[in-house]
């Protein structure tokens, strides 16, 4: 199969001829039909976060069964599936607490001593939070991926995977928000619009969203967003502020700035709580005062949207399947494998929402 490889950081991704192993117990191969183009995968590119070497990107996609391992249950060949990096072992203290997200057992990966799922020339390729899905087939374990509704578009269900998963759980499940309550998303890529969407699903009573870009505020006004502020504008914190009276019961980061966290903890109200969901450099903090702390203000983060995939994404594809999901509006683009560092580059410049990458 054809999968974009990363051999060093910084360096543009190379297409080459992987091979793929056969799907060993609990592993189900899947055909790549879309990859989302993730700024988390781009962390990774680029260095910012370690990986080893070399390794195949990628992580939100979508696809067709081909074959399963002994002993799978979940998934059969021919099922429509959306995979997810949030595999879960099952047992872990995480799983068994609901807090599937946060697992940290090592079932769903092949052991030191046997034969790599990917592999170059007969040297192992390093696969990437349990996915490598900028490739024509995926080898997973069954709880990395889910069943969907036949019916879906497999390019718009790709995103679900990570990016609407991440900002449709962190209204649903880390904020747990409240009809009529006030939300501000800082940052409208992916991740930020699905926050907005979900936003408006939920029912909150004002929607703002918060970008230097735009385009992007454009966007996050079609998918629900009642007020629209550039966070590039001098005193836009302050503006958010007094057009709520005193700020909002929930802010959403999902840039991965350590300005734009600043930002979400700063229009907060008295009791607000604001959720991180962007990865930001690793030594950079988040943080509260002693006065926002009198305050009642919280801060969390939320990895994944606190998901439990197998249950939300085919609920998901169900709101978009009824109208109330707009996919079609946070994809920008769709190219070929062969255009991935062209995805990136417009990744880096941040103008653009998501990208998704087909195979035919």
């Amino acid at each position: 199969m054809k999968a974009a490889i990363c051999f060093e950081p910084g360096k543009p991704l190379e297409v080459h001829d992987v091979t793929i192993d056969k799907p060993g117990p609990r592993e189900v191969l899947i055909r790549t039909a879309a990859t989302g183009v993730c700024r988390s995968d781009l962390h990774f590119v680029d260095g910012s976060y370690p990986a080893p070497l070399p390794f195949i990107p990628g992580h939100e996609a979508a696809g067709i069964v081909e074959a399963v391992g002994d002993g799978v249950t979940t998934v059969k060949p021919g099922d429509a599936v959306v995979t997810c990096l949030s595999a879960y072992c099952g047992h872990c203290e995480f799983c068994v607490t609901g807090r599937m997200a946060l697992c940290i057992g090592q079932d769903t990966k092949r052991g030191l001593n046997e034969a790599p799922r990917l592999s170059l020339n007969g040297a192992p390729v390093h696969q990437m939070l349990n996915l490598s899905a900028y490739a024509e087939m995926m080898l997973v374990h069954e709880h990395a991926c889910v069943a969907i509704n036949p019916d879906m578009p497999l390019d718009r269900a790709c995103v679900i995977g990570c990016a609407v998963t991440t900002g449709a759980g962190a209204i649903f499940n880390a904020a747990d928000l409240v009809p009529g309550e006030t939300v501000a998303i800082v940052g409208c890529g992916g991740v930020g619009l699905a926050a907005v969407n979900a936003a408006k699903i939920a029912g909150a009573g004002r929607i703002i969203a918060i970008d230097p870009v735009a385009d992007k505020r454009a966007l996050a006004h079609k998918l629900g967003a009642t007020d629209m502020i550039d966070s590039s504008a001098e005193g836009a914190a302050d503006v958010v502020i007094e057009m709520t009276k005193g700020g909002v019961h929930h802010a959403i980061e999902a840039v991965g700035r350590p300005a734009s966290g600043a930002m979400a903890v700063k229009v907060l109200r008295r009791g607000g709580t604001a959720t991180i969901l962007g990865m930001m450099p690793l030594a950079e903090k988040v943080s509260l005062s002693a006065m926002e702390l009198l305050q009642g203000k919280k801060l969390q983060g939320s990895l994944m949207g606190n998901n439990r995939f197998p249950v939300e994404i085919p609920r998901l594809v169900e709101f978009y399947m009824r109208g109330m999901l707009d996919l079609d509006t946070i994809i920008a683009e769709r190219m070929p494998l062969e255009r991935i560092n062209d995805a990136f580059d417009a990744l880096r410049v941040g103008d653009s929402a998501r990208s998704v990458i087909t195979y035919s």
